[in-house]
């Protein structure tokens, strides 16, 4: 009886080879579960990738930790008392893993993390998490390294939930990275924001300038949008900082509409909304993906509706966090 309410249960350890990785590598280590004071049928042990998220709701937005990447690693076993058992694991990480760093600093606004769950028959599960960073692919940086180049400040970064226009997109949800502009166009815009869609075989590169209404050139304020399709070994080595400032000089020089290869804001949704994840037939018929019960873990301790609780990422990363403070 104590078992199922957790008492005296086995316990688990998730250790990482190494916490930090890019996108498409390998994240290593091994699960260490600990027999507790009964023998115990474990089900299956789970790891899943996990991320703080923004969804727009209404008028309003949610923020909550979802998973967005889940394998098995382990099927059922019996667990004595006391018993040591290490499962070793290699999870692979999605190409378009949002980055959490910039130039080795960490993005502020950025949770990152792989979650472990334990699952125990006739008991209550048990769970680990973990924090781990994913550093950005030489075809990313060379992107990075241009904007710094330029002068761009980095303000923040999140993640957006929806499919961008046009765009081959796995995962349900969109990274923007955003910067301060260059004194050269301090005030023509207030921002630029940056996205990154990678796949095996290329990347994609999203930039959005929010122009100041009235700004000189600029026109009524609206937002211009460019896109850049390059495989990763040229990434490395095309001008970004010759291409990204030739594009917001032309759009000064046009004065209004922005430039887009394809004609449509690619974060476009039905009704001009600015950050759609609601794509409809108007916009090529992109929906926003699975919804948040599909997203997060099932059963997870702390999901609400697809969220996990604001005070337990807090608790979670806390440590993390106040080392970066």
């Amino acid at each position: 009886m104590l078992g199922a309410f957790g008492v005296g249960a086995p316990s688990v350890d998730t250790v990482l080879a190494a916490p930090r990785v890019r996108p498409g590598e390998l994240l290593s280590g091994e699960v260490r579960v600990k027999g507790g004071d009964f023998d115990a049928d474990i089900e299956y042990i789970a790891l899943g990738l996990v991320t703080r998220m923004e969804s727009e709701h209404g008028e309003g937005e949610q923020t909550g930790l979802v998973e967005f990447f889940r394998t098995q690693v382990s099927g059922p076993f019996r667990l004595r008392s006391g018993e040591d058992k290490v499962v070793p694991f290699q999870l692979p990480v999605p190409w378009e893993a949002p980055v959490t760093e910039v130039m080795g600093q960490r993005l502020h606004g950025m949770v990152m993390g792989v979650r472990t769950e334990l699952a125990i028959a006739a008991a209550v599960d048990k769970g680990d998490m973990d924090p781990v960073e994913i550093a950005p692919l030489a075809s990313q940086q060379a992107v990075l390294d241009a904007f710094v180049r330029l002068g761009f400040h980095f303000k923040s970064a999140d993640i957006e939930h929806g499919h961008l226009y046009g765009v081959s997109q796995q995962l349900p949800f969109y990274q923007e990275i955003e910067f301060y502009p260059p004194p050269a166009y301090a005030g023509q815009i207030n921002e630029v924001e940056l996205t990154f869609v990678a796949g095996p075989a290329g990347l994609d590169v999203i930039v959005e300038a929010d122009k100041r209404s009235g700004g000189y050139g600029y026109g009524s304020g609206d937002d211009a949008f460019g896109r850049w399709q390059t495989s990763h070994d040229q990434a490395v080595h095309r001008d970004w900082a010759a291409e990204i400032n030739g594009w917001l000089a032309a759009l000064a020089q046009r004065g209004h509409g922005g430039f887009h290869p394809g004609g449509h804001d690619p974060y476009a949704s039905h009704g001009g909304a600015h950050y759609g994840g609601h794509h409809d037939g108007h916009h090529g018929g992109h929906s926003s993906g699975p919804g948040w019960g599909g997203i997060a873990a099932a059963g997870a301790a702390g999901v609400v509706g697809g969220f996990v609780a604001a005070e337990v990422v807090d608790e979670i990363f806390e440590d993390d966090e106040g080392e970066d403070e």
